[in-house]
């Protein structure tokens, strides 16, 4: 009879020892009604269902034990909608036809600030097209028009590498830096060495360099590198670069 209380002491003492996460989401999306939701998470380099539940009247709910932060995808059915950090506290989830935004924690709140800033510099990168009917309505010559928008398209590209790069390096040590990493590199058809990750290897943290994906992406870049520093047809190795987005790199990012 003695031993029962010091079992259920252990239970308590290990149950307390993890954090709860709790997801608390609206959707003003009707074609959302009805459908199951899943929370993925990388493991073994895969997506793998961690908890399900499903949307009613707009209204959806994911909690659980969390043995450590880490970061997640909200999914339906094997289509990525947003990630998610799951992180002690109350975390909000909104989605409707203009936003999907995360927020009521720290590392979410951060996260989401990110992500408005990227859009911003997204919709003005995707604006020069529009810009360039424009010019060509005023009769500006396409010489001029090519001149002046390149800049601009430079502008905007130097801004949104340094708005990366910064936030990856300020969030090193935490489930951000590598999950951003992740978002950056899935544009690739397979791991490739960039003037942009390199300088953020130079830079980062063994904790970083250690996270599995990271680990893994960066070894298997290098190795790549090296075979196609080994080849001798010039031509072989335009024909297997990896196809790169001119527009917007983060490609699991929510756009507005």
């Amino acid at each position: 009879m003695k031993k029962v209380p010091f079992l259920l002491v252990i239970v308590a003492l290990l149950t307390s020892c993890a954090s709860s996460y709790n997801v608390e989401g609206s959707s003003a999306i009707s074609a959302l009604d009805g459908s199951k939701l899943y929370l993925k998470a990388i493991k073994n380099n895969e997506f793998k269902n961690i908890d399900s539940c499903d949307v009613v009247h707009g209204e959806f709910h994911f909690t659980g034990l969390l043995d450590t932060v880490r970061m997640a995808s909200l999914y339906m059915d094997d289509e990525s909608i947003m990630p998610v950090v799951l992180e002690k506290g109350e975390i909000t989830v909104k989605i409707d036809q203009a936003r999907q935004i995360v927020s009521g924690t720290p590392l979410n709140d951060s996260l989401y600030k990110f992500i408005d800033k990227h859009n911003q510099l997204t919709s003005q990168m995707n604006e020069l097209s529009h810009k360039q009917s424009q010019m060509l309505l005023e009769g500006i010559d396409e010489v001029t028009i090519n001149q002046r928008l390149s800049a601009e398209a430079a502008k905007i590209a130097s801004e949104e590498d340094q708005l990366v790069m910064k936030f990856i390096e300020a969030n090193f040590d935490n489930v951000l830096g590598p999950g951003v990493f992740m978002m950056i590199t899935s544009q690739y058809r397979y791991p490739i060495l960039t003037p942009q990750i390199e300088d953020i290897m130079s830079k980062a943290t063994q904790k970083f360099k250690d996270d599995p994906y990271v680990k893994d992406f960066y070894q298997t870049a290098q190795e790549n590198e090296k075979r196609m520093n080994g080849l001798g047809d010039q031509s072989v190795q335009q024909e297997e670069a990896p196809a790169q987005s001119s527009s917007n790199p983060l490609t699991n990012i929510p756009q507005k």
